[in-house]
């Protein structure tokens, strides 16, 4: 009796434990056997159960807790940040922040601390959606089964099924493929045509037609001839303006330099002229100095006979840029040819090469230089010259 006895208080024990567990939320007790009590949402534990029962407090701000539990504490509220990434709902003491990716994105690792969001997958053609781009979760793609296809690239279009048959106005050409819809063309198109005496037949001896393709003739109603004529006319043309325009330039250059020759003869012609109607008796020393003084006057002044710091402040000058290539147009006025400017081109410093070229030679007189300079609205130049001239006069 006594071991029967014993044996049925630890039953009784034993299924008044589990009906307690059963009836206690938290399946937790303390040391006195009572069940431990749960803190809801917005509150997390502060002291886990134990000695006594669970005590709870309310989240903080920048914390949560979105479970009813005996041992959880408050969590830190989730920050959407990173490429694509913004908020879609700001946290609460009840939830965790919510964030959200940009079209075409879906977010990664939500419940973690490194969220991020990827570019959705695109199904390529032949592959068709089973699940489209959610805000967790990727594009998933299959193989388009027999019967459907999908001729687009697309993270959104599923396999389409294919067309059992073309219309009775067309005839099919292609078969359904998963990249492709079958093919069909209509009837009456008119390099699809039935050849004379071309058939076949079936088993039954039933006569088919067979299509086949054939070139269309030659339309030699669209003459090109004229279009030819036309733009034939209109290069000669243009090649008569263009020799015309260089013409009219190379003889305005021929004028402007014959114009620098007569100032310059005019000069040496007025210098002449004092010495011979020159009424004043002059002994032979004032004399000799005198026409000296006017050998000095009416000498023509060479470009080549500068001092070589000016003759590098001129190729300075003419060498700006900013200014366009003047020089090309020097080197037209000084009665150079296309080849030869062409040619100058080619070299390091152009202006150099063309200045050392005209100063050899003959007539490459300062006047000449800058008649040339005045024509092409250069007066700095001008002006750079004329205070060398000065400064080597003779007073």
């Amino acid at each position: 009796m006594d071991l029967r006895g014993a044996l049925l208080a630890a039953s009784l024990l034993l299924l008044s434990k589990v009906a307690a567990e059963d009836s206690c939320a938290s399946g937790m007790f303390t040391r006195g056997g009572k069940c431990c009590s749960l803190c809801g949402p917005g509150y997390g534990v502060t002291a886990p159960c134990g000695g006594t029962d669970t005590k709870c407090a309310p989240c903080s701000e920048g914390t949560f807790s979105d479970t009813s539990s005996a041992t959880e504490t408050c969590q830190a509220c989730s920050t959407c940040e990173g490429p694509s990434l913004s908020m879609e709902l700001s946290c609460s003491t009840t939830k965790d922040t919510v964030c959200q990716c940009q079209d075409g994105h879906f977010l990664q690792n939500e419940h973690f601390s490194n969220q991020s969001c990827l570019p959705c997958q695109v199904c390529s053609r032949g592959h068709g959606v089973t699940s489209p781009c959610e805000r967790t979760e990727n594009t998933r793609c299959q193989p388009c089964p027999t019967g459907s296809y999908s001729e687009e690239k697309s993270s959104l279009s599923p396999c389409l099924p294919c067309r059992t048959e073309c219309k009775e106005t067309e005839v099919q050409i292609g078969d359904c493929v998963p990249q492709h819809d079958i093919l069909c063309m209509d009837k009456d198109v008119p390099i699809l045509k039935r050849a004379d005496g071309d058939s076949r037949k079936d088993e039954n001896g039933t006569t088919l037609d067979n299509p086949q393709f054939i070139t269309p003739p030659d339309d030699n109603s669209k003459n090109i001839i004229p279009v030819y004529c036309s733009i034939l006319a209109a290069v000669v043309v243009g090649l008569i303006g263009y020799v015309a325009y260089k013409c009219y330039n190379t003889c305005k250059q021929k004028k402007q330099l014959a114009k620098a020759r007569a100032v310059e003869l005019a000069a040496s012609g007025e210098g002449e002229k004092l010495h011979s109607d020159s009424g004043v008796f002059l002994d032979t020393h004032s004399l000799q100095d005198q026409n000296q003084l006017s050998k000095v006057k009416t000498e023509p002044k060479l470009y080549i006979n500068l001092p070589p710091h000016k003759q590098e402040e001129v190729e300075r000058l003419l060498t700006d840029t900013s200014r366009g290539k003047d020089w090309q147009r020097l080197a037209n006025l000084l009665g150079y040819e296309e080849e030869a400017i062409d040619m100058f081109g080619r070299g390091e410093d152009p202006v150099h090469t063309l200045l050392t070229d005209w100063s050899s030679k003959d007539g490459s007189t300062l006047e000449v230089l800058c008649a040339a300079l005045v024509n092409m609205e250069r007066a700095d130049v001008v002006e750079n010259l004329n205070s060398s001239t000065d400064a080597s006069s003779v007073v």
